[in-house]
Formats: structure tokens, C-alpha cells, sequence
């Protein structure tokens, strides 16, 4: 199983910073999303601001979220535990 989400910080390049359970960090791009069905509504800035931890993984208020083992693969670590 893969490590679960500790925090997000948003970016205005419409990144995600994140710290792993196992105190790993890593940027998740979510550029390629934008145009995807649920999450078109990221593409405005102060809506993707308000990403925040739930469950060990990020969401956003209308219910949007991204699988934790999705950004735990997919994001550039930036350092190891």
C-alpha cells in the first residue's frame, strides 16, 4: 500500500505539493485534468486553491478528489524519507 496524503499546497501553475504519511515529498501536476469532465471546474484558480486532506487523500469542495495511490505514483518526489 502506498503512503496516504499529510498536506497539499496548491499552486498557481496548477500543481499540488504534497507530503506523503512516510515523509516523502512530491508535486502532482494537474494541468491534464483541467479539460476532464469532473474537474473542468479546477481550471478556475480560486476554486483550486481550496484543496485540502480528507481521508488521506486530496479533495476539493464539490467533491472532486484524486486517488492517493495516483499521486503518490505520479508525482515528482522532491525528497525521501
Amino acid at each position: 500500500m502506498n503512503p496516504r496524503i499529510k498536506s497539499v499546497t496548491p499552486t498557481d501553475q496548477y500543481t499540488l505539493e504534497l507530503v506523503f504519511t512516510n515523509g516523502e515529498e512530491g508535486v502532482y501536476d494537474c494541468s491534464p485534468l483541467l479539460d476532464f469532465g469532473v474537474f473542468i471546474e479546477l481550471q478556475d484558480k480560486g476554486y483550486f486553491k481550496q484543496a485540502s486532506v480528507q481521508y488521506g487523500t486530496v479533495v476539493w469542495p464539490h467533491e472532486q478528489d484524486i486517488c492517493p495511490d495516483t499521486l503518490y505514483e505520479d508525482s515528482k518526489k522532491t525528497t525521501c524519507a
